[in-house]
């Protein structure tokens, strides 16, 4: 190590711990974790390198454009999203994970047959924003293989609370790492100057009121009446039932929208709506809607598909949708209150 690195290491470590020792410290703390830490490790390298492609962009000789070809949900998967699901999967690989689910994969994939865990992944969330320079990210879920279950498929079957972790890296400015071990959630930011996830240092706690809300507002004329009631409550400020102003921000990028809402609250909605294929939303259950809300509870928000409690939903398949509303836990209960309570949609 040179003396530069050195004093950048010396530098990093007063700031905050390393991911490295934040993991070493729960394993001691709860052995059973070993198997999730060494996963986590695995995702933040692969992160790393992903970031790095990223950074690059049409530089990269390894993500040179090329198609055609569509992953599960019927996009069009573009040369950097194979390479991102090339990257996780060949991390994967080498973990204690028996089956893996990814958006990009139409069936689950076997790895390491009779391994603790399960994986389910969206190795790039928001690839429509590559070309326009937006953040985007990775979504992965970790959950307890099932010692009964019937086939590949069937370890999914269980509710998002049983998730013995979840996480999303958000690449933007900084690459960062938001998790949760089932403690509160955390954050770690990618140093370049060492290669390594380091602590963010700010305290991921969501604020419990706020007034501005994320939604993609081209969909108002196709949403059912308890969502255009709450959008219009807010667009009319403090004239109207709600009795204040809003913000509206809306980066169509989840994982931007949704570390966004851990620094500074607010309510991320995205609805069923009455397009066909949208009946239940766009966002997918298991490596989007579940870790997402796995998070926000663990950074004290909540997470609803507009009435239920999303961890308590079971996935009947693999790459089902769900809708979601998460963020600020009085306004989800006031979104809630708008889907229950026929006096708030009448006008």
């Amino acid at each position: 190590m040179t003396d530069a690195q050195a004093a950048d290491t010396k530098a990093t470590n007063a700031k905050g711990t390393s991911l490295e020792a934040y993991l070493e410290a729960a394993v001691a703390q709860d052995p059973s974790l070993a198997p999730v830490a060494e996963t986590l490790r695995a995702v933040a390298g692969a992160a790393a390198r992903v970031a790095e492609q990223i950074r690059l962009g049409p530089l990269s000789p390894e993500a040179m454009p090329q198609g055609g070809s569509k992953n599960s949900d019927g996009d069009v998967q573009k040369a950097l999203d194979l390479l991102t699901d090339k990257i996780f999967m060949e991390a994967m690989a080498k973990t204690p994970v028996a089956v893996l689910v990814s958006e990009e994969l139409a069936e689950p994939k076997r790895l390491n047959a009779g391994a603790p865990l399960v994986v389910a992944i969206d190795p790039l969330d928001g690839s429509s924003n590559i070309d326009n320079n937006v953040s985007i990210g990775t979504i992965i879920s970790i959950l307890p293989a099932l010692p009964d279950a019937a086939d590949d498929a069937a370890h999914f079957k269980q509710p998002g609370r049983n998730q013995r972790a979840a996480g999303f890296v958000v690449y933007g400015p900084q690459t960062i790492f938001v998790l949760s071990i089932g403690k509160p959630t955390e954050a770690f930011i990618l140093d370049p100057r060492i290669g390594q996830f380091v602590a963010f240092g700010r305290k991921l706690q969501i604020a419990d009121d706020s007034h501005e809300f994320a939604i993609n507002a081209s969909n108002y004329r196709h949403w059912d009446s308890a969502v255009r009631a709450y959008i219009d409550d807010c667009f009319h400020g403090k004239n109207g039932r709600l009795s204040r102003d809003h913000n509206m921000r809306w980066i169509a990028s989840m994982v931007a929208d949704t570390f966004r809402i851990f620094m500074r609250g607010g309510v991320f909605l995205y609805p069923g709506d009455q397009r066909k294929g949208y009946e239940q939303g766009r966002l997918r259950l298991l490596y989007e809607v579940s870790p997402v809300s796995f998070l926000v509870e663990h950074a004290g928000g909540k997470a609803t598909d507009g009435r239920e409690r999303i961890l308590d939903k079971v996935a009947r398949d693999v790459h089902e949708r769900s809708p979601l509303v998460f963020g600020s836990a009085k306004v989800v209960d006031t979104i809630a209150a708008y889907h229950t309570d026929p006096s708030l949609v009448a006008r």
